[in-house]
Parts: C-alpha cells; structure tokens; sequence
C-alpha cells in the first residue's frame, strides 16, 4: 500500500523538487485569494483548539494541491499522512490509516476521484462523526461495531472534480479550486527557484520561461532546472535569453509553450479529421495518448489557449490552432464540421461526453 507518515517535511527523492517546494503559506505565490482564505481558516482553527475542516482541492495536476497539503500541516502544527486513492483497494486499508492517525493529523488522498465506492461509503461517517464502521463474524453472527476515531482533517484532490461523487463532495467543508497562474506569478516562481538553485537568471530568460511553463509552477521548475543544465554545459553558467532559446529548441517547446505532443494533437484534430469535432478516445488513439493524460494534462491547456474547443459531439480546433501549427483556415471561414446526421462527429462517444465542462 503505498502510504507514509511524514511530518510537514516532504521525504522525497527528487531533492530540487523539496528544495523548491514553498514551506509557509507567505512562500507560496500565487492563488492569493486562496491563501486569504486559508490563512483565516487555520487561524481561526488554532484559536478554538480544533482540527481544521476537511477541505476539498481540485485543479490540473501540477498547480500545488499536494504542497498545500504540506504548508497546511506546518500551519496547524500537526503531522501529515499522505496516500492516494489507488494505493487503497480494500476496506482494510483504508481503516488501518485512519484507526492509526493522531488527533488533528492531516490525512491527504491524492487522486480522490478514484476511490473505490466501498471506501467513500466508509468516509462518510469517518468525516462527520469521526467513527468507522466495522464488521465482525460474517452470516448470521456477522455484527457491526463502531470504532472510534481521533479528530483528523482529511485534504482530498483531484485533478477531475466531476468524477468525486456528491455524497462524498459535500462532505468537504473548505472546496477550493487551483487556476493556471498568470503570467507575472510564474516569473516570481522562477525568480524564488532560481535564487534557492544559486543559478543567474537574466529579465529576459524569467519571461521567456513564464510564456512557455504552460501556467503551472512545476513545468516552470522542470524547465529552470533543464535551462540550468543548458547553461551550465553550454553556455558560461547565468541562464541568459539565448540559452533559454537554444534549450528550448532542443526540447522542441516553442514560442508559445506548446510541446511536440500539443502541435500532433493539434495536427491530428486538423488534418486528420478536418478540424473537428472528434471524439476523445478517438483522438486519443489517433495520437498514441491514454484518455485521461488527454483530457487531465494536454487538453486543460489547449483550451486555456483558444486552441481547441470541447463541445458534445467531440474536438474542434479554433482558427488560433489552423495558425500555429501554420495550415490555412479554410476557405469558408468555419473551424470543424458538423456531420448532417447530427450523430458525434469522428468517434465522439457517451463516453466523451460524461467530461464536458
């Protein structure tokens, strides 16, 4: 079962990642009205002496739901235990985490969406009365004892808000959404991760980076630290606009943050199926992709950048999309197709149309 305790500290392998990770809310840029709200809520908590109410992240993968989780143990001053919704596949598993927290930990479930009905069903009294059900003996001498629990705080995020069942959702009592950071927060993250590297940055290369980060503060680390290595193995050390440039190149991301997979999708969508509208799982297979890292990590982007459009008969590419990837609009001036049949256009399914929103 993949679960540790940890304290506020993260005990990972990936180093520079603890390293940049902010560790106090004031460290942490962005989301502001996020934070406002969180500062209020810890505070007002650490005044009465109870444990933090549940609270409920949701947002593209990669924008700081699981360093929340870690700034928000350091905050309360508790001890924070981590899994995700996978690692839990029986009732068992799930009890022997809970029956073993202390009073106010912080209990995170990453990748909530995916949790198994029998669990969340155990969850529901968990969160609200701080009790387990739990069943002894099986047939007719099978009785239900109820197992108390400390008071805990359970963070629970999700990269698909839409798949966490009600029941389960209105349990949270803190929902908050993560957003893709604007362009004047990711040049603070860069300048923050550049000084805890010890690595020169010029203005330049800080904008250029914040332009091609995809909005999310971990693509913008990953490149600073790949930007690092270019300057360091092929420039004189400071990462300048040219070195940026030539790294970029060499890991084909352009201008416009885009990488190889995002212009094949692009391509496909265009070339392939006319501009649209294409379903998901089709297109997925069209360019080798599973659905979920479609629809979770490339499609969030594409859609914030007036690239492609989602509606219920599939894909459709925007003229923004015919122009960089350097095709012409056709000539009557639509992007995508509408079949005359009014059936899902090139593959779109029931299936597609479950992740509108």
């Amino acid at each position: 079962m993949d679960e540790h305790p940890v304290r506020p500290e993260f005990e990972d392998d990936d180093v520079y990642e603890n390293r940049l990770r902010p560790q106090r809310l004031e460290d942490f840029l962005g989301q502001e009205q996020i934070k406002d709200n969180l500062r209020v809520f810890i505070t007002a908590a650490k005044e009465r002496g109870e444990c933090l109410d549940h609270l409920f992240l949701s947002g593209p993968p990669g924008l700081g739901k699981t360093t929340l989780a870690n700034i928000m143990a350091r905050e309360m001053e508790t001890d924070l235990r981590v899994t995700s919704a996978p690692a839990l596949e029986k009732p068992k598993d799930l009890a022997g985490i809970l029956t073993t927290l202390q009073d106010g930990t912080i209990f995170f479930i990453d990748e909530i969406h995916r949790l198994k009905s029998s669990l969340e069903e155990m969850l529901y009294v968990a969160m609200e009365d701080y009790e387990i059900d739990w069943v002894i003996g099986q047939g007719p001498a099978a009785r239900t004892l109820r197992v108390p629990l400390p008071q805990f705080t359970l963070v629970g995020a999700t990269t698909r808000p839409g798949m966490v069942a009600a029941p389960l959702f209105t349990r949270f009592g803190i929902p908050l959404r993560l957003d893709f950071y604007r362009h004047e927060e990711l040049e603070a993250i860069i300048r923050r991760s550049a000084t805890i590297l010890e690595v020169p940055i010029d203005e330049a290369a800080v904008g250029v980076l914040a332009d091609s980060c995809r909005g999310t503060p971990r693509v913008a680390n990953r490149l600073l630290r790949r930007m690092r290595d270019f300057a360091q193995v092929l420039g004189d050390g400071p990462i300048t606009s040219a070195v940026v440039s030539d790294g970029m190149k060499r890991l084909n991301i352009d201008k416009n943050g885009l990488e190889e997979q995002d212009r094949q999708i692009l391509r496909t969508i265009v070339e392939m199926y006319g501009g649209g509208p294409v379903g998901a799982e089709t297109l997925a297979i069209s360019v080798g992709e599973e659905i979920d890292s479609l629809e979770v990590f490339y499609e969030p982007f594409l859609i914030q950048q007036g690239l492609i459009q989602r509606t219920a008969r599939g894909r459709v590419a925007t003229r923004r999309a015919y122009e960089i990837i350097g095709l012409p609009v056709p000539e009557n001036g639509q992007v995508g197709t509408t079949p005359p049949n009014g059936t899902p256009g090139n593959g779109a399914t029931r299936e597609d149309q479950r992740f509108l929103f």
